[in-house]
């Protein structure tokens, strides 16, 4: 009796008693030798991915020509010599015809053209300077010989075309001439060419740059009009 109860106590606690998870142990596998090259392999690939892309190409035509040793020339390639005969070849006084020449020009050697006379001023007489004719202008003398100012036309104009009475026209104003010819730098001939008319155009081609009024502005007389038509 003792026994069976015995056996049944322990068969239940045994029952009721829960049983241990199985714990699974860790078995090392060693890898084989083609699955080592080919996981070498996937890494080598993944870093070279990260790496730029060479620039120029391994295969391109620029990176075998920069391999080519440079070409290196010489100092008469660099300047190659002038294409003008050596001056040892030259003789000496014998001019150049062909232009290459470093004599002076023929043109510097040569004089100076001498002054036309044609234009050229005339020897005044003493005290018929330019300073002297300022001093006569500024003394007051009478040298316009009219009491006003008058309305000139060309028939009145053409009468005064005499040495001592000598009227011109320059730009619409009309100068009495006389006391200013023998001042005049171009002589007493150059001057009567205008009198008793218009020498606007003349004194223009002549001597543009001189100011004809304030040179004459004390032997204004006038003023030129038209001619008068008769009614």
């Amino acid at each position: 009796m003792t026994s069976y109860l015995r056996s049944w106590l322990y068969s239940g606690t045994s029952q009721a008693e829960p049983t241990q998870p199985s714990v699974p142990t860790l078995q090392t596998i060693s890898p084989q030798a083609s699955d080592d090259e080919e996981d070498g392999e996937a890494t080598e690939t993944e870093h070279d991915a990260d790496l730029p892309p060479a620039f120029p190409a391994l295969n391109s035509a620029q990176r075998v020509q920069n391999t080519q040793s440079p070409r290196v020339l010489t100092d008469s390639q660099l300047m190659p010599p002038p294409p003008i005969p050596s001056l040892a070849v030259r003789q000496p006084g014998v001019p150049d015809t062909k232009g290459n020449s470093l004599a002076v020009p023929p043109t510097t050697t040569k004089p100076p053209p001498k002054p036309s006379k044609k234009a050229g001023k005339v020897a005044l007489a003493p005290g018929h300077s330019p300073l002297d004719w300022a001093a006569l202008k500024s003394s007051g003398a009478d040298l316009r010989g009219v009491e006003t100012l008058m309305r000139i036309p060309p028939s009145v104009l053409k009468q005064h075309n005499k040495r001592d009475d000598a009227w011109s026209a320059f730009n619409g104003k009309v100068y009495n001439m006389t006391a200013y010819i023998p001042f005049h730098p171009g002589g007493e001939k150059e001057l009567m060419r205008v009198a008793g008319r218009d020498g606007t155009k003349l004194f223009a081609s002549t001597h543009a740059w001189v100011n004809v009024d304030f040179m004459l502005d004390q032997c204004l007389v006038g003023f030129l009009i038209p001619e008068p038509t008769s009614s």
